[in-house]
């Protein structure tokens, strides 16, 4: 495979959108769960046939010397996701330099055990740099599929070029997941992103498809326990095109609120009802252990996703958690939002995401941001568009239009984050955001009332959804019919704004050089259709040490 680094040194109606407060979760349902109706959710072989590997293999959080390698094995047929049952079952692993496997440079052995859920983990030591690597599993005489994995390239390497698949919000029940096909099949990505909402905790039926459920997911209902965390995550893990990337390129994600609950914060959520639907502390609690057990994510800090990799003296990713840390989100209109008492990051996560901007020496400082740090006013939209707006992004219907579950509810933290830009002369940082389920590419002003006469401090790229609802499926019009009104009157309310489009699904390539970091945006035919077509979209760049967006006409 061609190196990709080039290093000097070897190496439904509107109504029906709006989540409601969901039916209590009945201890029975979780129960119920694990008999005949999951079972029914595997593949066939799954109750003939054991041990199996029916879930894929990935890697990720990629280092100069290693990476983290994981997979799930279902050790007898009754160990079904989310059953507590199975023995404990040794899984061998293997690390070589070619797809033969005929030069081997690292294999060992763990325990696949119910207390994990039959997932495994391997952090993977004494790798070289910028080298990619195929693995793969096995227990039991059963061996797993194998997988490309690349390893990060030294942090003193001067690296010529990265590149990274971006993505975010995958609705399964929406349709097909058609952009992780497309990107697996790039065979050029030294990683992907996953910036948020790689799965989703609705009930069947409770979250926008545009009336028609394409697939139903499993469980049924909404996720609350520990074991419908680990079904969700199964369930998703057992989609062919998500299993052709994680085995093309090593991830990276971070979560964002669906992988707990909608509009979660460190108390609570919007889609969680306390008692009826248990404690939110022991939701939240279930939510991050299916999470680490099920995702190749190596935590910096037990119980968060904020850690920084560097990808030598090219580009270093500070990768954020906004969820575990942030206090609730308040109504609009009365100055709450401005209050230096409520944050979004944390103290603690603030000072270290600003101590590792300042202290970076890399060209690039990438942060991967699960919501938009660009301010956004809705300004002079019609009645007709305004409501799935405002919808989409939880505003208030009438009254000023900020979005404050993103950083315009926490205005406090992101004033201090882009002073300390300028005050330090920081330059080159670019956030990565998903979230908001449209495309957008934006300058990041220090104050957005006087842009574009206040300067800006950073750039932003943010990527639309894989499959869920964009403005046009919460209308049902065709693609593109809404962006055209809306996009205009968005852009005339937020000159930082180069460029949205409210209306489609698909993800992102960015290439970074010393000279510019560009993000490529590609969009997907039919998130319906298994079989969906991608066609690049737009390209945005911003030149090192210019801090602003510019349009370009060729992807790279």
């Amino acid at each position: 495979m061609t190196s990709r680094y080039r290093s000097s040194k070897p190496s439904e109606d509107l109504d029906s959108f709006t989540p409601r407060r969901r039916t209590v979760v009945k201890a029975a349902a979780a129960t119920a769960v694990l008999t005949g109706p999951l079972a029914a959710t595997l593949p066939a072989r799954a109750v003939d046939q054991a041990p199996v590997f029916l879930h894929g293999v990935a890697s990720g959080d990629p280092l100069p010397d290693g990476v983290l390698l994981w997979t799930r094995v279902t050790p007898v047929p009754e160990a079904i996701p989310g059953s507590g049952l199975g023995p404990d079952t040794e899984v061998s692993w293997v690390v070589a330099r070619d797809r033969a496997f005929t030069t081997v440079v690292a294999k060992g052995s763990t325990t696949a055990t119910a207390a994990s859920d039959h997932t495994v983990k391997a952090d993977i030591r004494g790798l070289e740099p910028a080298t990619d690597y195929w693995f793969r599993f096995s227990a039991g005489g059963t061996a797993s599929p194998a997988a490309r994995t690349r390893t990060a390239p030294a942090a003193d390497a001067a690296v010529t070029g990265l590149r990274f698949g971006v993505v975010s919000c995958a609705n399964w029940e929406a349709g097909y997941f058609s952009p992780y096909r497309h990107l697996a099949a790039r065979g050029d990505l030294d990683a992907w992103l996953h910036l948020g909402d790689y799965i989703y905790e609705y009930g069947t039926g409770e979250y926008g498809t545009r009336g028609t459920v394409v697939r139903p997911h499993a469980p049924a209902h909404e996720i609350v326990t520990l074991a419908d965390y680990r079904v969700r995550h199964a369930r998703y893990k057992t989609d062919p095109d998500l299993q052709a990337l994680h085995a093309a390129a090593p991830v990276v994600a971070i979560w964002d609120d669906h992988e707990f609950a909608n509009d979660a914060w460190s108390g609570g959520a919007e889609n969680h009802t306390e008692g009826a639907e248990g404690t939110w502390s022991a939701r939240q609690a279930a939510a991050k252990q299916a999470y680490f057990e099920w995702m190749p994510v190596r935590p910096a800090i037990a119980g968060t996703t904020y850690r920084r990799l560097r990808f030598g003296k090219l580009a270093d990713l500070s990768l954020l958690d906004l969820r575990s840390f942030r206090s609730q989100q308040v109504k609009v209109g009365n100055g709450e939002v401005d209050d230096p008492d409520r944050t979004l990051t944390g103290r603690a996560q603030l000072d270290w995401l600003k101590a590792g901007l300042a202290a970076s020496d890399t060209t690039w400082r990438l942060v991967g941001n699960s919501v938009m740090v660009s301010p956004f006013a809705i300004g002079s939209l019609s009645a007709d568009l305004l409501k799935p707006l405002a919808k989409l992004l939880g505003l208030p219907q009438e009254g000023l239009a900020l979005n404050t579950d993103q950083w315009d509810g926490y205005t406090d933290d992101r004033r201090e984050l882009l002073a300390h830009l300028r005050a330090h002369a920081i330059r080159n940082t670019v956030f990565l955001t998903g979230d908001i389920h449209m495309a957008w590419a934006n300058d990041v002003p220090v104050d957005a009332g006087t842009y574009p006469l206040s300067p800006s401090a950073a750039t932003e790229f943010v990527v639309t959804s894989v499959t869920s609802d964009n403005l046009d499926d919460m209308v049902k019009v065709p693609q593109g019919t809404v962006s055209a009104v809306a996009a205009p009157v968005i852009r005339a309310a937020n000159r930082h704004v180069h460029w949205v489009d409210t209306d489609r699904h698909g993800f992102g390539v960015l290439d970074i050089t010393a000279e510019r970091a560009q993000m490529d945006y590609y969009v997907i035919s039919d998130r319906a259709r298994r079989d969906a077509t991608a066609t690049w979209s737009r390209s945005y760049r911003t030149r090192s040490g210019t801090q602003k967006v510019e349009r370009t006409y060729d992807p790279v």
